[in-house]
């Protein structure tokens, strides 16, 4: 029988979390006194020498994209702080091992489900297995289950899926019993309906689940540092893990994975502290309580039209806040490792990825106005659309800064603006404050980069292959970086234009293996953009020369588009970089049992062939019948929540 919420009389002690309200209150410090310096310094700057309509929306676009990497810069800090002291960033002591405690683990029971939609079968089933046997290898695996939630819409991978779970089951022998499979049919609701409909038969027979997407790998300790600190955590509604990129062999793809595990613990241990138990939850490799899960998490259909109404899309946020408004706390455990997951291999497939997070962040501007939810559930949303909506914002403040300059430069030798005017209107260029400026922005963007390598090279850098690689490796991620930073930006602002326009994003399986992107897919993609750069470039180069170069960096990158995505995806360039010692990453300098067994995996067992295995329908456990609720986000009367509750109880009995 499940409650609606979080009370005292069953929340126990958890984690201990000093000081929740004062780290908030810091941290906001922090970045309003930073972004507020930084903005003063950009309106003294305009208001020099008037300020116009077209300088007052400079300032106001400066304004959002400088808080918005204030923000970044200021959790970097901490964690970089906290990360070389090797302090945990929940309980303020000292990071120790998480201990298992086996008998507490055998008392409870845990599911871990893979959702899959028309997805590669065999690197699915590989990536399920080896989780499962990494799981065995432990002795834990008696009070865990693993499902594989089919939403395959496809009949040809259908087939395959089915025959490579017999096949599966066959492999696997005694060890089958935890193992089950389900077809959907309709895929309603995408994979919130198969979330749903895994909850609504069988949730309620488990404490807690594991959710992995079907590029995930997860070792057997980790799950077990997952449970354990649910366990200890008796208020915690949601554990999530940093899932870590792996398995590429791409330029662009061994990129993405040294940038992300080179960077993201620090970024994400700052983040940690100021959350506390109001952390945010992103759809995958994390542990649920189920019973939360079900009480709180049921989705509405929004109302209206998009890009705010319909079915809500990128669920994982809104589902964290439901329990943060219930009552149940939600953690980011940064120091937990092996869990892991895939990223796509060059810039097109990231950027399409992108495409349908763009999307979903942007509608969840919506619930903004919502009564139920609490302010850091808000913050989330705020901060998740921004990191979007920037790049329109930056784009559209370098076309008004390039109008602004060519209006300035046309004007320069004006100096009566007025028919009657006694004294001439002088130009005042405030130099000093510019420049001021410019390092300012040029510190918060590259600071947490440098404060990344310095905490990996003192804590962990044999890790990354030694201090000369680690070193040599970001510096060039960090050029990259630069260098790719423009075309994401076009992409990005594009993506919020066709969101804000109502045009629609297909939900579909995401290409994971490497490829190398053909010359007419990169140009087909680029050469708008780069025509126009070629265009501004030379607009401004004719008009203010000077200003020309400072444009330079953002206009080199748009030009050269194609070229960048099409070498970028090379899988050769990759390799080699590789050999060198380039972008390696820790889980390749440990040879990780778990990834190595999905290696050869792949390399050694073939999906079946067709009628190698009957297409019987595999049997599923018996079926205990709950509903999941479907929560407003309109908080109700007080005098009403009794009423709400046990309403609530009598539908589960």
């Amino acid at each position: 029988m499940f409650g609606t919420q979080m009370t005292s009389s069953n929340k126990g002690k958890g984690t201990p979390m000093p000081f929740k309200t004062l780290r908030v209150w810091l941290f906001a410090i922090a970045a309003l006194g930073t972004s507020g310096y930084g903005i003063s310094i950009m309106f003294e700057i305009l208001s020099s020498n008037g300020m116009t309509l077209l300088e007052y929306a400079l300032l106001v676009l400066f304004s959002i994209t400088f808080a918005w990497i204030v923000t970044a810069f200021c959790s970097g800090t901490i964690g970089f702080v906290l990360q070389l002291l090797r302090i945990d960033p929940l309980t303020l002591k000292r990071i120790k091992p998480i201990e298992f405690n086996s008998e507490a683990i055998n008392a409870q029971k845990t599911a871990v489900v893979m959702p899959i939609y028309n997805e590669d079968t065999h690197r699915v089933i590989a990536g399920f297995e080896v989780s499962l046997q990494s799981l065995k290898e432990t002795g834990q695996l008696a009070n865990f289950d693993f499902y594989l939630l089919s939403d395959t819409q496809d009949p040809e991978i259908a087939k395959n899926e089915l025959s490579a779970w017999h096949a599966l089951c066959e492999r696997l022998g005694d060890t089958a019993k935890h193992v089950f499979y389900r077809r959907r049919e309709d895929n309603k609701h995408r994979k919130v309906g198969n979330l749903t409909d895994f909850c609504e038969r069988w949730g309620s027979q488990y404490d807690h689940m594991i959710v992995l997407d079907a590029d995930s790998v997860m070792t057997g300790k980790c799950m077990l540092e997952l449970t354990t600190s649910m366990l200890n955590n008796p208020q915690a509604g949601l554990i999530q893990t940093i899932p870590i990129p792996v398995r590429q062999d791409t330029f662009f793809g061994r990129f993405l994975q040294f940038a992300s595990v080179l960077y993201s613990p620090m970024l994400a241990t700052g983040s940690a502290f100021w959350q506390t138990d109001k952390a945010n939850y992103w759809g995958h490799n994390a542990i649920i309580r189920v019973e939360a899960f079900i009480t709180c998490c049921g989705l509405p259909t929004l109302k209206g039209n998009a890009p705010f109404g319909g079915e809500i899309l990128s669920h994982d946020f809104v589902e964290a806040s439901l329990l943060h408004s219930a009552g149940w706390d939600v953690l980011l455990l940064s120091d937990i490792e092996g869990s892991y997951e895939e990223v796509p291999s060059n810039i097109l497939d990231y950027a399409v990825r992108d495409r349908r997070w763009v999307q979903g962040n942007i509608q969840h501007l919506g619930l903004l106005s919502s009564s139920k939810l609490k302010l850091m559930s808000k913050l989330h949303f705020l901060l998740g659309a921004t990191a979007y909506i920037s790049s329109l914002i930056w784009l559209s403040m370098l076309a008004l800064s390039t109008i602004d300059a060519v209006t300035r430069a046309l004007n320069s030798d004006v100096y009566f603006n007025r028919v009657y005017q006694l004294f001439p209107t002088w130009q005042i260029a405030k130099t000093d404050l510019i420049d001021s400026l410019l390092y300012l922005t040029i510190v918060i963007l590259l600071m947490p980069k440098l404060m990344g390598i310095i905490v990996t090279l003192i804590h962990r850098n044999k890790r990354f292959g030694g201090s000369i690689k680690l070193i040599l490796g970001s510096i060039i991620e960090t050029v990259f970086a630069i260098i790719v930073a423009p075309l994401m930006m076009v992409f990005h602002a594009y993506f919020v234009l066709c969101v804000f326009l109502g045009k629609k994003v297909k939900w579909d399986a995401q290409p994971r293996e490497g490829r190398m992107v053909p010359w007419k897919e990169a140009f087909g993609y680029t050469l708008f953009s780069t025509i126009v750069a070629i265009a501004w470039g030379c607009t401004a180069y004719y008009f203010t020369p000077v200003f020309f170069w400072w444009l330079s960096p953002i206009l080199l990158g748009l030009v050269l588009g194609a070229p960048i995505i099409r070498y970028t995806s090379s899988i050769k360039l990759g390799v080699q970089l590789r050999k060198l010692g380039i972008f390696i990453c820790p889980s390749e300098v440990d040879n990780d049992s778990t990834l190595e067994a999905l290696k050869i995996h792949l390399k050694e067992i073939s999906v079946p062939k067709e009628g190698a295995y009957p297409q019987t329908i595999p049997a599923l456990p018996q079926e205990q019948l709950v509903t999941m609720p479907i929560q407003s986000f309109k908080k109700p009367r007080r005098l009403k929540m009794k009423a709400l509750k046990a309403k609530a109880i009598k539908k589960f009995n």
